[in-house]
């Protein structure tokens, strides 16, 4: 599929920390893809892949073309969201004395940085998923903590005593 000709902002983004917090995006699809749920959004990560191998300018590219086709901006938050460093220059193997032998401009931030300034510049709808049973915002990128809808995507059943996943509450922060 040819990235480039979507041209329409219909697609939902999914970010996050993607080994910390794989359930909690593991159980969006779920929802998603189920027939038992109501739950509808078309990834945009499942239109186009970057390779593991990619550079890292390369893979910011990607993701700001996706961005670019992007409706919804999802957000998951988990423990270590916030210290994420994956995607700086400085961890590429191009990037040497505070410049890139590739000739790209060095940039810094995370991919999870990156991408939550592209939602903002993008002006996509902002939906912030807490992996956890609360919403603390010190937990969320500082440049979204006063942006977007805050809610947790789990809750605590007081007749089982067991913490469970809230569907209700995830499709209207995705949905409404």
């Amino acid at each position: 599929m040819n990235i480039r000709a979507l041209k329409n902002k219909t697609k939902t983004y999914l970010a996050g920390d993607w080994s910390g917090d794989k359930a909690a995006i593991d159980k969006l699809h779920e929802w998603n893809e189920g027939n038992r749920w109501s739950l509808h959004f078309i990834d945009v990560h499942n239109l186009t892949q970057s390779r593991d191998n990619s550079n890292n300018c390369n893979i910011k590219t990607s993701l700001r073309m996706r961005m670019g086709i992007s409706k919804t901006f999802v957000l998951i938050i988990g423990e270590h969201t916030k210290s994420l460093r994956s995607g700086a220059c400085y961890l590429c193997k191009w990037y040497r004395e505070n410049s890139c032998l590739l000739r790209h401009s060095v940039d810094n931030r995370s991919y999870v940085d990156y991408e939550c300034d592209m939602a903002i510049k993008e002006n996509a709808k902002i939906v912030i998923l807490y992996n956890s049973i609360i919403v603390d915002r010190n937990k969320c990128p500082e440049m979204l903590r006063n942006k977007g809808i805050y809610k947790p995507m789990k809750k605590f059943n007081f007749n089982t005593w067991n913490v469970e996943w809230d569907y209700q509450t995830v499709k209207s922060a995705i949905n409404d």
